[in-house]
């Protein structure tokens, strides 16, 4: 008998509360999809059969679609598998603004089936990092609902592992995460998911020599704490933040004492957990410091924790760059160890050059090889991915996702089938093309593939440069010189302009964009604009802010201090354009979204550039603050004549910059 999804077909039975959460998605979907009439539908049925862990079969059986699996997670991926292929309800459509057109209802031939493939992945899923726009938004008022869209994009990606935040974020969230069927694992900053000691205890010292008993209390309240929920339990030791434990204690000076400490401590967290539970599944991060120490031999690990390895914020598998130091050590995992997992990075927050508001500026190409190579390295126990907001990277997670399942990924195919899926058919050529050329428009900061700007170089570089040019202009900007260490502040601004100078080139992109809006209607030009379009706009604003930086810093050097001050109100006014970009597509459920955009934090540059405006004046119209005024606000005949020096309240530097600006554009 054929069956038939309609309005009134639902999920039967009493299920366990994760696969019910799933269920209910389901039914909510069924409910979008269509009409609302009163025709008897098909049922929707679970049974309890001998498969693989996590898989599922879906078929027609005695009038009824029968999702059968062996586990919790067989039977949520199954009956987000209906939403996906029968109803056409894709991950991300909560995140992409997916809105199906109704329908009276779907007809399934009698012997329709779909089977489940195990994936290349064991352990997949999501570290919400960073997550400062999630931390503010709020969906229909509830500030626990955008998390919860969070977690089911992952579960509809297959995932079944997530961080759920950052610091108190990771424990507010770790009970909704786990309700509904995810495994919950632990910052590498944060091990066991334990209280940080410095919090614990504000008043010691976070040394472990001088308070072992306090560190042990900590994480066995974290082993207790968690009872119950499935966990990968991290293990490690950092310092009080993310950074190397030693840093707080300078006790350990070579590379032999930290890594004794460190596997001492890694040996008694794991110690702990198996006490608790046998079976445990335990991992660690081998990041930065941890990494090199581990390549040294000066860190030994118990053989089945799974190492994990990681990129370097960008997405090439070598040590991330810190401060000025950027060794650029191979980071891909090592076939000799027993487990080995990833942690990859679609989003990063480095205070230099990296991408958090707009999507990784690297070919996905190149992401491709680099997982490639991670799984062919024996890397696939455990893949964890830096999503942090979600939205502005949701095509790398997409595509990421599609790696995890097969271990591959036709690059150009995923892309059209990614652009139809969520853009419709009619135009989508058009936006395939613009997500194609996004990394090709990258400018590029240094010689490797992977050393392409994100929108953290055209903002977090220019506040350096702002910054010495005010305290010291005679001296280099030594943050810089993981970039260029050049030996004065005018050759540092000179290279840092000979790049942002590519912004007139980057224009292009924008015009493209304008095309290709001007093409779309409804929904597809909303997504677009939301998307592809505005991250465009936010690096032609930025670009060109920082240009303009670069003019005003060296005619500030050359003591035009009225030119400086001009170029300094032209580049605030770029950045804060790139702000209300950002502010103009907060729409429907996505008023506030960009609220609380703080890393990045276009608004403070253009906030710097009030301070450079100010500073200039000072140098170049103080101290009495009218000759500025005179030369845009009086005549000719005027100016000359100097019987009292001004006749009008002294004008803000926003009065004076608009005065400059209406003059010069005459």
């Amino acid at each position: 008998m054929a069956l038939t999804i309609n309005f009134q077909t639902r999920v039967a039975g009493s299920l366990p509360p994760a696969v019910r959460h799933a269920a209910d998605h389901l039914e909510r979907d069924i409910r979008k999809v269509f009409f609302e009439r009163e025709r008897p539908g098909s049922r929707i049925e679970l049974k309890t059969r001998r498969m693989e862990p996590e898989g599922f079969r879906i078929a027609a059986e005695d009038g009824a679609l029968v999702v059968s699996a062996a586990d919790e997670l067989g039977f949520i991926y199954g009956l987000y598998e209906i939403s996906r292929a029968v109803l056409g309800v894709h991950a991300f459509w909560f995140w992409n603004d997916q809105k199906p057109v109704p329908r009276e209802d779907i007809r399934l031939a009698d012997d329709f089936e779909l089977r489940s493939v195990p994936h290349k992945v064991r352990y997949r899923g999501w570290f919400v990092n960073d997550e400062v726009l999630l931390h503010t938004w709020s969906v229909d008022r509830e500030q626990d609902k955008p998390w919860e869209m969070v977690f089911e994009a992952l579960l509809r990606c297959g995932g079944n592992m997530v961080i759920p935040g950052t610091d108190k974020n990771a424990g507010r969230y770790a009970d909704l995460a786990a309700g509904i069927g995810l495994i919950v694992t632990h910052h590498h900053a944060e091990p066991l998911g334990a209280e940080m000691f410095a919090r614990a205890y504000p008043s010691l010292s976070a040394s472990y020599d001088l308070y072992p008993e306090k560190f042990h209390a900590l994480w066995q309240e974290a082993i207790e704490r968690q009872r119950g929920r499935k966990i990968i339990w991290n293990l490690g030791f950092r310092g009080q933040g993310d950074k190397p434990f030693w840093e707080d204690d300078a006790c350990y000076a070579t590379d032999r004492a930290r890594g004794k400490l460190m596997g001492e401590l890694i040996q008694k967290q794991y110690e702990m957990v198996k006490a608790e539970d046998g079976d445990a599944v335990c991992c660690t991060n081998l990041y930065g410091e941890t990494m090199e120490l581990y390549q040294k031999g000066c860190l030994r690990l118990p053989d089945d924790v799974i190492k994990i390895w990681a990129d370097n914020g960008y997405g090439r598998m070598v040590s991330r760059r810190q401060g000025n130091d950027n060794p650029r050590i191979c980071s891909m995992p090592q076939k000799k160890d027993d487990a080995n997992g990833i942690y990859y990075h679609v989003s990063f927050y480095d205070l230099q050059a990296a991408n958090h508001i707009t999507m990784l500026p690297n070919a996905p190409e190149m992401v491709k090889r680099e997982l490639t190579e991670a799984l062919e390295r024996g890397g696939g126990d455990f893949w964890l991915v830096n999503c942090s907001n979600v939205k502005p990277h949701v095509y790398f997670l997409d595509l990421i996702a599609q790696m995890w399942k097969t271990g591959t990924i036709d690059i150009a195919a995923h892309r059209r089938e990614y652009v139809e899926a969520y853009y419709g058919v009619p135009e989508s050529a058009q936006v395939a093309q613009r997500l194609a050329e996004y990394p090709h428009y990258a400018v590029c900061y240094g010689k490797h593939e992977d050393e392409r700007a994100g929108e953290q170089f055209t903002n977090h570089v220019a506040r350096m440069l702002i910054t010495q040019y005010m305290k010291d202009e005679k001296r280099s900007c030594e943050g810089l010189f993981w970039a260029v260490p050049a030996c004065d502040l005018h050759a540092q601004v000179r290279w840092y302009r000979n790049i942002c100078g590519k912004a007139s080139v980057y224009r292009g992109y924008v015009e493209k964009c304008e095309e290709t809006d001007a093409a779309l209607a409804g929904r597809a030009r909303e997504l677009f604009r939301d998307s592809i379009y505005l991250q465009a706009r936010i690096y032609s604003h930025c670009l060109s802010g920082a240009f303009l930086v670069c003019e005003s810093i060296e005619k500030g050097l050359a003591g035009d201090y009225q030119a400086a001050f001009y170029r300094a109100g032209k580049a605030r006014k770029e950045y804060l354009e790139a702000e209300r970009a950002m502010h103009r597509r907060e729409h429907g459920k996505w008023h506030g979204f960009y609220a609380n955009e703080c890393l990045t934090d276009v608004k403070q540059t253009a906030w710097v550039l009030e301070g450079l405006m100010s500073y200039l004046r000072a140098l170049g119209d103080g101290p009495h603050y009218y000759a500025w005024q005179r030369d845009y606000l009086y005549s000719e005949s005027d100016r000359r004549v100097m019987l009292v020096m001004n006749m009008e309240n002294h004008l803000t530097n926003e009065e004076l910059f608009a005065l400059m600006e209406e003059k010069n554009d005459d």
